[in-house]
């Protein structure tokens, strides 16, 4: 009991400021009508001195940005059910499912060709294929943790988040311009804009058929979610097998929270959860995740963002452009 007061009373002062941190930016949000993921960055940054030169904030701000993570992570389960796929239909979810690996194998590639590391490409990619902000602080949940790993998983969610913002803006443009349906509307704009509320503000601005579909189309997105990344830690855990033969490093472990977001998911999809059940869940999983990415922001150094350049962001709208071309000519050949 000694043991967990002193745990508690070493964690709290980090993880009370990154909490109401966290606060002010769902506060922002609501009032701006922004993104909360952003604003958290933000409001991180603005405070990361507590995080460089009080050790006293240091134990709780790194408890939020790993543990709470993975709660929030986890609770992602509620969010999903397998059902989403059949409603759409085999087709449109076959062709989002390649779409998502697709950009995330093309973000590897223009890592390697942009002279990045490889790891980001992943992230950045599943991050624009699958839900923006949500996906890329799951995936770097389990990607080995490195020299720059806090510093990629900011830029990616800075990335994304804009690429996002921008897009729910021009998208339903390029929707009029091309004069396309509500079904197809509620298509493109699903299977491209990165994080959920984009998506919905961007398909309710067209109709609220297109609305309903995009809505629809984005929730068999981020069902991918799961398979991308029990296939990412499969790839991680068979490197770390060559590596282990070669005579160097440990097979990682699969993560407790991946398990946990699985079981949440098959219960959401098999199960008849109360709505106030999944409503709750959904909540909690973004308010933690709110929490987290402002440890993350808390913990960035800003000359060390400044020493990647452009590089990152441009293979970012490389990543995003991919997609959208992807969902466009599919929806032009159907």
């Amino acid at each position: 009991m000694n043991n967990l007061a002193v745990k508690c009373k070493t964690i709290w002062p980090g993880l009370g400021i990154a909490t109401i941190t966290g606060m002010a930016a769902l506060f922002l949000s609501e009032h701006y009508n922004a993104p909360a993921m952003l604003f958290a960055l933000l409001l991180g940054m603005a405070v990361s001195f507590l995080y460089q030169n009080n050790t006293q904030c240091k134990c709780g701000i790194d408890f939020a940005s790993n543990s709470i993570l993975r709660v929030g992570v986890v609770l992602l389960g509620l969010r999903i059910a397998l059902g989403d796929l059949a409603v759409l239909g085999w087709k449109t979810a076959l062709m989002l499912a390649v779409a998502i690996f697709t950009t995330i194998l093309f973000g590897v590639i223009l890592a390697k060709v942009l002279g990045l590391q490889k790891r980001l490409g992943a992230l950045s990619g599943g991050a624009v294929a699958i839900c923006g902000a949500s996906a890329a602080l799951a995936i770097s949940a389990i990607l080995p943790k490195g020299e720059n790993h806090e510093r990629d998983t900011l830029l990616t969610v800075v990335g994304v988040t804009a690429m996002s913002t921008i897009a729910m803006v021009t998208y339903p443009i390029i929707v009029g311009q091309l004069d396309m349906s509500d079904t197809h509307a509620g298509v493109f704009l699903g299977g491209t804009i990165h994080d959920v509320a984009q998506v919905v503000g961007a398909g309710y601005s067209v109709s609220e058929s297109a609305g309903d579909v995009a809505t629809l189309t984005k929730l068999v997105r981020v069902a991918m979610l799961m398979p991308v990344v029990v296939i990412l830690v499969a790839l991680i855990r068979r490197g770390h097998r060559a590596n282990l033969r070669a005579g160097s490093g440990n097979i990682p472990k699969v993560p407790v929270f991946l398990i946990g977001f699985v079981f949440l998911m098959l219960l959401n999809s098999f199960v008849a959860l109360p709505t106030v059940v999944t409503d709750s869940g959904t909540q909690i999983s973004r308010f933690f995740l709110v929490i987290s990415i402002t440890a993350i922001g808390m913990k960035s150094n800003l000359a060390q963002l400044a020493e990647v350049g452009i590089l990152p962001i441009v293979m970012i709208v490389l990543e995003t452009v991919w997609i959208a071309l992807l969902i466009l000519g599919y929806l032009f050949v159907i």
